[in-house]
């Protein structure tokens, strides 16, 4: 086993960036320069379509990561070029432990260098180093306002550093630059933080929310695959929770801003809940949410954020009849909110009404082709909890007269079973599959379902008698498959028929399917002591098609 060096070795390489990857990369160990090491990180750039940097981070537990700048890397991948500059490392392990106990000693005597430093110098540094990094000078600059209290600073620089516009070059802001603009969000939420430290809660509330309404606009435009700007924005959402718990602001303009922010259908940055906020609410508050999620649930009744609003409000209160009356504003053809009814009130220990809406969502879905399942067989268990097997038969066949599937005839089939009607029941069913074959009504797969039923039940007799003139191939193979034993001249007539049809497909999978067909005849003919006949047809078969050479090979190794 190869020996791991920083963390990591070929086959991590490998899992990474798969087999197409780890293989081009080898291409390009010519192509890696400038390669630096650091304590936790490795940097280079590789010269390929144009001058890509890498950057290699190396963490004990959480193993390697990459990042490179080239089209494929932005798209959050492990590309050739990560790939080659992994090889690289592997390749000079002897020297890498003496490059990262150098880059820790580096650290170390800067930080020493720098402790050691007299005012004077240490201040000239700094602002050296202010002079030429435009965005270490903003950062500082909010520093400092936050310290002297300086609002009107400290909001320029907030909304400048969540400002998207200098990121997006292209007009929106892409994957190789997220984590940059992240960068700024997150220090724009430490700014907050600071505010309320310093004793400007209420400063902060309202930046904050500032913060949030830009952060919300600009989101569409920014390609966060690794959701770190998700992640900042979540600061900055605390940062607001936060200041408002120091702050303590009028609970129905906090109401307001909530309801309007969980409703902004352009505002999907920030997962605020406002029950968050229900001790800063307080009752007056809370009930003022409420008003307002009510109102705009009129307005839109099938509105989903309005809904789910009003259903977190009135379950975190306990009341389930409001609740009930939430859900029964906008029923679901399906019987899908029916189910979530009866499962509301079930919880709440109310059996015979949660019974009487999930029956009440069949009555009303009866009609409908699809209904949820959940809800039919949430009735039907509860029926059998209460030995009303007849009644669960009834559920069962009202869906299978009008769905009509191989899965409906199942569960007619297995409570029928359970109620010992089986028989009556079948009869019905089959003449009811046996009417819609003749009309052509088809099954899932294109045959008729009367022959999956007959099928599935293990009627294989039965499914002789109906199958000629309308079972599809699938279903011919599978009657065959089922009576090789019993009936092999049958079933090697329909064996023979489908290899017929498998001549002019080409593909593993055709090739596959065809073994199968014949193995399936050879059983036959061993069946009826006609192995001579099938050697002389597969011999026929093999030299008329001996020039697909893949087909050979799948049927040598099938014993064909």
């Amino acid at each position: 086993m190869a020996r791991k060096v920083a963390g990591f070795d070929e086959d991590d390489l490998r899992a990474l960036a798969g087999a197409r990857s780890f293989e081009r990369g080898l291409g390009y160990l010519d192509a890696v320069s400038g390669l630096e090491v650091g304590e936790g990180s490795v940097t280079a750039v590789v010269h390929g379509t144009d001058v890509y940097e890498v950057e290699l981070t190396l963490g004990a537990a959480e193993g390697i990561s990459g990042w490179c700048n080239c089209p494929y890397g932005q798209e959050a991948n492990f590309c050739k070029h990560c790939v080659a500059v992994g090889l690289t490392v592997l390749r000079r392990a002897k020297t890498i432990p003496r490059q990262r106990a150098a880059a820790r000693a580096r650290v170390s005597g800067l930080e020493a260098w720098l402790s050691a430093l007299p005012r004077d110098e240490l201040l000239a540094l700094v602002r050296e180093q202010v002079a030429e990094d435009r965005e270490l000078r903003r950062r500082l600059e909010l520093r400092a306002a936050t310290a002297r209290s300086d609002l009107s600073t400290v909001r320029d620089r907030i909304i400048a550093l969540i400002d998207p516009r200098p990121f997006a070059r292209y007009g929106y802001i892409e994957y190789a630059d997220a984590s940059g603009y992240a960068r700024q969000v997150a220090e724009a939420a430490s700014a907050l933080r600071a505010l309320t430290a310093d004793g400007q809660a209420a400063q902060a509330v309202g930046l904050a929310e500032e913060a949030i309404r830009v952060l919300g606009e600009a989101y569409g435009e920014i390609d966060d695959s690794d959701g770190v700007v998700g992640e900042a924005a979540a600061a900055v959402a605390e940062a607001h929770l936060g200041a408002c718990g120091v702050a303590c602001p009028d609970p129905a303009r906090l109401a307001e801003w909530l309801v309007g922010t969980v409703l902004d259908d352009s505002n999907d940055v920030t997962d605020l809940d406002p029950l968050d906020y229900a001790e800063v609410l307080g009752p007056s508050g809370l009930a003022r949410m409420r008003q307002l999620a009510a109102e705009a649930l009129r307005r839109r009744p099938s509105g989903w954020a309005e809904r789910y609003l009003m259903e977190r409000l009135v379950k975190a209160e306990g009341d389930v009849d409001a609740l009930v009356a939430v859900h029964a504003q906008d029923l679901d053809p399906s019987g899908a909110t029916h189910l979530l009814i009866a499962e509301e009130l079930e919880t709440a220990g109310r059996a015979d009404e949660a019974l009487a809406w999930a029956e009440r969502g069949l009555r009303d879905c009866a009609a409908e082709t699809y209904i949820d399942g959940r809800l039919v067989e949430h009735v039907c268990v509860q029926y059998a909890k209460m030995g009303r097997a007849a009644d669960a038969v009834t559920v069962r066949r009202d869906r299978f007269r009008v769905e009509r599937s191989l899965a409906a005839y199942q569960q007619l089939r297995s409570a029928a079973r359970a109620a010992e009607c089986w028989e009556a029941e079948r009869v019905a069913a089959l003449a009811a599959l046996r009417e819609d074959a003749r009309r052509e009504r088809g099954g899932r797969y294109g045959g008729p379902v009367l022959i999956d039923a007959l099928l599935d039940d293990g009627d294989a007799d039965a499914a002789w008698r109906e199958a000629e003139g309308i079972a599809d191939g699938r279903q011919w193979e599978h009657l065959a498959d089922l009576s090789r034993e019993t009936h092999p001249a049958e079933a090697l007539a329909v064996y023979l028929r489908l290899v017929e049809r498998l001549k002019e497909p080409t593909g593993d999978r055709a090739y596959e399917h065809l073994a199968r067909l014949l193995l399936g005849a050879r059983d036959c003919h061993r069946a009826l002591g006609t192995q001579e006949a099938y050697t002389e047809h597969l011999a026929g078969l093999r030299a008329e098609l001996k020039r697909r050479r893949k087909l050979m090979s799948i049927l040598d190794r099938y014993g064909l």
